[in-house]
C-alpha cells in the first residue's frame, strides 16, 4: 500500500462549489431520535419522582426520628419547627421554633435532649428560649415509651457540669443530650458560635483533660464556621454595594478587551513577537533548568561533609544531560516547523478578520449558556426529588448500657440506576449544546473564508448558520456529544470505584483503576479533538458524523505537521488573551470600585475576585470561539489548497502570502 493510501485521499471540490454547501440533507437522524428519545424519558423519570418525591428531604434537615424539620414529612408534623439543633456528634438532633439566642452564650445547667429540655438547680433559660417539638407522643397522640429521656443518674450526677459531661446521657457529645449554647443559623441548621463553645470548655472541663480528640474537632469545625459565615456576610455586603460594577464590567468589559484583543492581533508585528517570544522563553527555561540542574549536581559533589548521596547526585547529573538534550530537540523541532509557524500565524490572523466581520458569534455562546441553564433547572428538579426517593434505616450507636438511634437515610437500587441515568442525561445534553455550538462556529468562520466578497458576510450571517445547523446537523452533533457522554460515563464509573477501593484500602485496585482513568482521560481528550474537526467537515460540505471524522483524521494526518504548529501557536494565543483580558477587565474594575464606592467596602477584593471569575469565564467564551475559528481556517485553508490551484484559492491575506511564498 502507497503512502498516499495510507493518509487518504486528497479532497476534491464538488461540482460548482462556492463555499460550505448549500444543499444539505438531514445527517445521523437515528443519533437525533436518540436524543429525544433520551429527553422524553428523563422527563417521564423526572415526573415520576416529582409525583413520588419530596424535594424537601434533601433541602430541610432530618431529625434523629426521621421527621424533616420544617415540613410534615415524618412521623411527626415539623411544620412549626424548622430549625435542628444537633445533640451528638453522629449527626443527631431535634427540630426546634428557632436557634437558641444565648445573651450569656451558654447554659450549662440546661441539656437539649431527645425529650426535650431537661433542666438542674442552676439553670437560667426557658422552655420558650430553646421550643422543642414534642417527641413524648406519637402522630396518633399516644404516648412514645422509645424515647430516650434524662434523669439524674443519667445526664446530671450530682448536679455537677464535670460528671455530666461524661455520664451516659451526654457522653462527651456521643450521647442523646447537649448542653444548651448560643446558635447562628445556616441553612435551617443551628451551628454553635466559637465563644459558646469556649465557655462551655471551661465549664464542663476545666483543666482541659477530658476533652476527646472528636470533642476539639467539632470545636474547630464550629470555629471554621463562625469565621466562614463572618467573611460570606462581609463579602455579601460588598457585593451589594458594588453590585453595579460587577455586572457592567464583569459582564461587558471583558467583551470589549477580547474585541481590542483580537484587533491588536491584527496589527503588524504583534502576534509574531507574541509567538517568537514564547517559542524562545520556553527553550530558555529549559535550558535554564538544565544549566541550574547541573550546577546543583556539582556543588553537591564538591560539598564537603558530603550532604547528598552518590545515587541522588546521579540523578542530578542525568537530569541535566536529558534537558540539554530536550532543548536541543525543541530548537531543531522549531526550526524544522518555522514554515508552519508561520502559516499558524496566518490563521490566526484570519480569525481576527472573521471575528471582526462577525461580532454576533461571540454572542452565541450567551445563547448555548441560556440553553444549558433551562436544561440544568428541569434537570436538578427531576435529580432533587429523585434523591429524595430513599428510605430510611435506623442507626444504633452504644453509649454504655443505653443505645442511642439516629435515622438516616439510604437509596434503594432503582433509585441508584436511576441516578446513572440521570448523570447520563447531564452529560450528553451538556456535550451536545457544546457541540452544536461548535458546528455553528465552523459554519460562520467557513463561510466567511470561502466568500470572494467579504462584504457580503456579516453578523446576519450567524442567524443563518445557526438555523442550518440545528436544522440540519442536531444528528451530527448529538452522534459526537454521545461516544464524549459514554466516555464520561464510563469516568465516573471508575471514580465510582476508586472511592470503593479506598474504603478497601486495596493499593492494586487503586493503582490498576488510576491507570484505567489515565486511559480513559486520554481517550476522552482525543476523541473531542476528532469531533472538533469532523463538526468543520460537516459545516463544510455537510457530510454525516462518520464520513466527516473520517475524512478529518485523514486530513489531519496529511498535515500532521500543521496541525502541530497551529495546535502551540493557537493555545498560545488562547492562554495569553484569557490572562489579558482578566487581567485588563480586573485592572480597570479595580481603579473604578475604589473611586467610587472603596470607602464604604469591607474589603475591595472580594467584588473584584467575582469580578475576575467573570472576565475568566466571558474570556474563555470569547477565546473557544477563537480557537474554533483557528481550527477552521486551517481545515478551510487545507481544503482550499487541496481542491485549487494557487490561482485558483479562496486564500487571502497573510495566508495568500504564505502560498506565495511556500506553496
Amino acid at each position: 500500500m502507497s503512502r498516499d493510501e495510507d493518509v487518504g485521499e486528497k479532497l476534491t471540490a464538488p461540482p460548482d462549489f462556492d463555499g460550505p454547501t448549500s444543499r444539505r440533507h438531514f445527517t445521523d437522524v437515528l443519533c437525533t431520535i436518540l436524543l429525544w428519545a433520551m429527553w422524553i424519558s428523563m422527563t417521564g423519570l423526572g415526573i415520576y419522582a416529582v409525583q413520588n418525591g419530596d424535594y424537601r428531604l434533601i433541602l430541610y434537615p432530618l431529625d434523629y426520628d426521621g421527621n424533616v424539620c420544617g415540613t410534615n414529612y415524618g412521623p411527626l408534623n415539623m411544620t412549626e419547627y424548622p430549625y435542628l439543633y444537633y445533640v451528638n456528634d453522629y449527626s443527631g438532633g431535634v427540630c426546634v421554633k428557632e436557634c437558641p439566642k444565648l445573651e450569656d452564650l451558654t447554659d450549662p445547667y440546661t441539656l437539649v435532649t431527645y425529650s426535650g429540655l431537661y433542666q438542674v438547680d442552676g439553670s437560667y433559660i426557658n422552655d420558650e428560649d430553646i421550643a422543642i417539638a414534642d417527641y413524648s407522643v406519637n402522630a396518633d397522640g399516644s404516648v412514645n415509651n422509645d424515647t430516650l429521656t434524662c434523669t439524674d443518674a443519667l445526664c446530671y450526677p450530682n448536679n455537677d457540669p464535670e460528671s455530666s459531661y461524661n455520664s451516659y446521657g451526654v457522653n462527651a457529645g456521643k450521647g442523646f443530650a447537649y448542653y444548651a449554647l448560643d446558635t447562628y443559623e445556616v441553612m435551617w441548621r443551628c451551628v454553635f458560635r466559637d465563644e459558646a463553645t469556649d465557655k462551655l470548655n471551661a465549664i464542663v472541663d476545666p483543666n482541659k483533660d477530658n476533652f476527646t480528640s472528636d470533642t476539639i474537632d467539632m470545636a474547630t469545625q464550629n470555629e471554621n464556621i463562625k469565621q466562614g459565615y463572618d467573611i460570606w456576610v462581609n463579602l455579601f455586603s460588598d457585593l451589594w454595594i458594588s453590585r453595579y460594577f460587577i455586572l457592567g464590567l464583569g459582564f461587558g468589559a471583558p467583551l470589549v478587551v477580547g474585541f481590542c484583543y483580537a484587533f491588536m492581533l491584527r496589527v503588524p508585528g504583534v502576534l509574531p513577537v507574541m509567538v517568537w517570544c514564547s517559542i524562545f522563553a520556553t527553550i530558555g527555561i529549559i535550558f535554564a533548568g538544565a544549566w541550574y540542574t547541573g550546577d546543583k549536581a556539582n556543588q553537591w559533589k564538591t560539598a564537603d561533609p558530603p550532604t547528598y548521596t552518590d545515587k541522588e547526585i546521579n540523578v542530578a547529573t542525568y537530569g541535566s544531560y536529558a534537558l540539554y538534550v530536550v532543548g536541543g530537540l525543541l530548537v531543531l523541532l522549531f526550526l524544522f516547523m518555522r514554515k508552519r509557524i508561520q502559516l499558524a500565524m496566518g490563521c490566526v490572523k484570519e480569525t481576527s478578520k472573521a471575528i471582526m466581520k462577525m461580532p454576533l458569534i461571540i454572542l452565541f455562546p450567551v445563547l448555548q449558556a441560556l440553553g444549558f441553564m433551562v436544561f440544568m433547572i428541569a434537570w436538578t428538579v427531576y435529580a432533587t426529588n429523585l434523591a429524595s426517593m430513599g428510605e430510611f434505616s435506623t442507626n444504633q450507636f452504644a453509649a454504655g448500657p443505653i443505645q442511642i438511634s439516629v435515622r438516616t437515610f439510604e437509596f434503594s437500587d432503582f433509585v441508584k440506576k436511576c441516578g446513572w441515568y440521570m448523570l447520563f442525561c447531564f452529560f450528553w445534553s451538556g456535550q451536545f449544546i457544546l457541540a452544536l455550538g461548535e458546528i455553528v462556529f465552523a459554519m460562520c468562520v467557513a463561510k466567511w473564508y470561502f466568500a470572494r466578497d467579504k462584504s457580503s458576510i456579516g453578523s446576519t450571517t450567524v442567524f443563518a448558520c445557526i438555523t442550518t445547523s440545528m436544522w440540519y446537523h442536531t444528528g451530527t452533533a448529538a452522534f459526537g456529544s454521545l461516544i464524549i457522554a459514554i466516555i464520561k460515563m464510563i469516568r465516573a464509573f471508575i471514580a465510582y470505584l476508586q472511592r470503593k477501593a479506598d474504603e478497601m484500602d486495596s493499593s492494586i485496585a487503586k493503582a490498576i483503576l488510576c491507570c484505567c482513568q489515565c486511559c480513559f482521560y486520554c481517550l476522552e481528550k482525543c476523541m473531542k479533538f476528532i469531533n472538533k474537526n469532523a463538526y468543520i467537515q460537516t459545516a463544510i460540505f455537510g457530510s454525516s458524523f462518520c464520513t466527516s471524522a473520517k475524512e478529518a483524521f485523514f486530513l489531519i494526518l496529511r498535515n500532521a505537521a500543521r496541525v502541530g504548529a497551529i495546535t502551540y501557536v493557537s493555545g498560545g494565543v488562547v492562554f495569553v488573551g484569557k490572562v489579558f483580558i482578566t487581567t485588563l477587565t480586573t485592572g480597570l474594575s479595580y481603579f473604578a470600585i475604589d473611586h467610587y464606592v472603596g470607602d464604604d467596602l469591607y474589603s475591595i477584593f472580594g467584588p473584584l475576585f467575582f469580578i475576575a471569575a467573570i472576565s475568566w469565564f466571558i474570556a474563555g467564551m470569547f477565546m473557544s470561539v477563537y480557537d474554533m475559528g483557528i481550527a477552521t481556517i486551517l481545515q478551510c485553508f487545507v481544503a482550499d489548497e487541496e481542491m485549487f490551484s494557487s490561482d485558483q484559492m479562496y486564500a487571502e491575506g497573510s495566508l495568500k502570502t504564505w502560498v506565495n511564498n511556500h506553496g
